[in-house]
């Protein structure tokens, strides 16, 4: 079993695809990505709906292996390593690059196995004391910790759906990723929860690389460092139209199609 190795410091790239293209049986739902995403850094995907986004966020950390009939040529590279390479295992992929999902979705355990619940299947013999240490360090790092200190015990299905969202959060953190994937974290969440999770990614970006796919406008500008526009082509693909720093991509952009998107003329 290849192991992906341990982080590159010299290397300022989290993750590259390098002409990726996804299949899904024959339709190819993404031609010819070509992106590197910066370390320590907020990636926003935007584009219409259907244009791959959540396809290629899923594709970083080998989602789409679980649809049967996905598959992916060219190449992402993770610490330099292709993590489609033959003989790498999946499973490590996803702890080093982990997902929070659109709707929040905790197991129906307490909030404290909710959080120790990964490190316990990817067989971390810590001890009580080191469990315990590690489920407030990853409610701390959620923003979650002074909300649920007194009722670790309860049902993650008890909180609020903000803070269920966090508690997912939190639970990604619990395995110590390097990069996270936030697939439309905020779309089931009410304006407060959103800020709330906003705010959470910028403390985030210290020490993690987030990579977010989102369909509001005003969040991608305000929450990211860069931006990837993607758009379907004329055979139903999604394609990676334009890629540049936050700013650039909404004051000025250089493709056409990128202006009418977040001008809200098209899409």
């Amino acid at each position: 079993m290849t192991i992906i190795h341990e982080m590159d410091r010299s290397n300022p790239n989290a993750i590259e695809a390098r002409n990726m293209s996804v299949y899904y049986g024959s339709f190819r739902a993404v031609k010819n990505v070509n992106l590197a995403i910066e370390k320590n850094r907020i990636t926003a995907l935007i584009g219409p709906s259907g244009c791959g986004k959540s396809t290629v966020l899923r594709s970083f950390n080998r989602m789409n292996d679980l649809v049967a009939s996905a598959r992916v040529e060219g190449e992402i590279l993770f610490h330099g390593e292709n993590i489609y390479a033959p003989g790498v295992d999946p499973v490590n992929v996803r702890r080093r690059i982990g997902m929070v999902f659109q709707k929040p979705n905790p197991f129906p355990k307490s909030i404290y196995e909710n959080v120790a619940y990964g490190p316990r299947i990817n067989g971390w013999k810590l001890s009580k004391s080191q469990m315990d240490e590690l489920v407030e360090r990853s409610l701390r790092g959620a923003a979650l910790w002074d909300e649920v200190k007194d009722k670790l015990n309860q049902n993650g299905l008890s909180l609020s759906g903000g803070q269920q969202q966090r508690l997912c959060i939190a639970r990604a953190l619990a395995v110590e990723p390097e990069v996270i994937l936030m697939d439309e974290p905020c779309s089931a969440l009410d304006p407060i929860s959103t800020l709330k999770i906003e705010e959470l990614m910028f403390e985030l970006r210290q020490n993690y690389t987030i990579i977010i796919v989102t369909h509001n406008m005003q969040q991608a500008s305000r929450a990211s460092d860069y931006t990837a526009f993607f758009l379907m082509d004329s055979d139903r693909a999604g394609q990676l139209i334009e890629y540049g720093p936050t700013s650039q991509i909404f004051q000025n952009p250089k493709d056409e199609r990128t202006e009418q998107y977040i001008s809200g003329r098209f899409g």
